[in-house]
């Protein structure tokens, strides 16, 4: 499934599957199928995002730690890459759909 291809409509649909794997996965108790269901729709998010709204320089909060945030230096593909601020990584990559808007 190439989801650089695949219409908004058909992404948002693949992501409502993947929603009802990961609480199944969830129910049952499979927590490695759960992270592996989690991160693939965190990517699918990603065909989501207008690339053309994050600005180079910017820092925005993370979706899911509104208290840690992220400097876009440049975009590659659907992935953000920067810095953590206060982060003691050198420059890291994180999926688009994981930055606050």
């Amino acid at each position: 499934m190439n989801l650089s291809t695949m219409t908004r409509y058909e992404i948002e649909t693949y992501i409502e599957t993947l929603t009802e794997k990961l609480h199944k996965a969830e129910m049952m108790g499979i927590e490695n199928e759960y992270r592996v269901i989690e991160r693939q729709i965190l990517i699918a998010e990603c065909y989501l995002v207008d690339l053309s709204k994050i600005e180079k320089g910017k820092i925005y909060p993370l979706k899911d730690s509104p208290k840690h945030y992220f400097k876009v230096d440049y975009l590659k593909g659907i992935f953000a890459w920067g810095f953590f601020i206060g982060g003691e990584e050198s420059e890291s990559a994180i999926p688009v759909s994981l930055l606050k808007l």
